[in-house]
């Protein structure tokens, strides 16, 4: 068979994104324990690899514990918006990540415990509850409900693809030189007028299928605003990162986009702010 990395970066992106995005919206569409299962997974991985960059820029975190209670988070959000434990679950939260105080008394020889603490927590904030927050926006008094994750996902693929060729094709001014030379306007504004056309259209989509759409259109146009503007952001902070760090991708598991972290990173931070509008109006 042969290898990904014998094509161009471009058909390994569209080869990885063709697949990836198959798996994941097969696992949205199937039911709520496969929608469990796949973003459980995601967000083991990008938490694995947050806390490997972390590593590389010297800090001694605990990769072991702040994966486990990303996961828990996660975990319990989507048991409890699932209606399949009591809210009163989240109260776990608190005592589960104040044990790393505990656990650093005894590490030896640590010249900065709590910055590595520090970075620690940051892995479950940046990474985990984003991811679990989403649980809040997929479940609607308890009922499973793909649409919202289903469409973020679109907009969020729309919005990377239509920078990538817009950049690529016709991008001159730069977007952030500092942070990111390769991020133009040019892709910026490609990108958000092929995520608001998704957005646009989400409605009628799931009306075409036989759905009652969830939300309503303006609610998805805003939605698309804040992926766009959001996505962006995710994308400049991680690289924020890498660059201090000094490094490319944040991992190889994905050819041509590099690790889930580079391929998820606009949906850490537009997710809170997309639930919270969702859940204000």
């Amino acid at each position: 068979m042969t290898s990904l990395s014998n094509y161009s970066n471009l058909t390994q992106r569209l080869i990885t994104a063709f697949f990836g995005a198959a798996v994941i919206i097969s696992c949205i569409l199937y039911g709520p324990w496969t929608y469990f299962a796949i973003f459980f997974f995601i967000c083991l991985v990008t938490l694995r690899e947050f806390y490997a960059l972390a590593g590389l820029d010297g800090m001694v975190v605990q990769k072991t514990f702040g994966t486990i209670s990303g996961l828990v988070i996660f975990s319990l959000s989507f048991l409890i918006e699932f209606n399949k434990i009591s809210y009163r679950y989240y109260f776990l939260i608190f005592p589960l990540v104040s044990c790393v105080y505990m656990i650093k008394l005894y590490k030896k020889f640590e010249r900065k415990p709590f910055t590595n603490i520090a970075y620690t927590f940051l892995g479950v904030f940046y990474v985990a509850v984003p991811f679990a927050l989403l649980n809040i926006a997929t479940f609607e008094n308890h009922q499973y409900d793909y649409q919202i994750i289903f469409g973020c996902l679109f907009i969020l693929w729309a919005s990377d693809s239509g920078a990538y060729f817009a950049g690529t094709l016709f991008g001159k001014r730069k977007l952030f030189e500092r942070i990111s030379p390769k991020k133009s306007w040019e892709g910026f504004f490609g990108g958000a007028i092929l995520a608001m056309l998704f957005a646009y259209g989400l409605p009628y989509f799931f009306s075409s299928i036989g759905h009652e759409p969830t939300i309503r259109s303006w609610q998805w146009m805003v939605v698309g605003g804040l992926i766009v503007v959001g996505g962006t952001y995710g994308d400049l902070i991680e690289s924020l990162l890498k660059r201090s760090i000094e490094i490319k991708d944040s991992g190889t598991a994905l050819p041509g986009h590099g690790g889930f972290l580079d391929r998820f990173d606009g949906l850490l931070i537009s997710a809170p702010f997309i639930v919270a509008f969702l859940e204000i109006f």
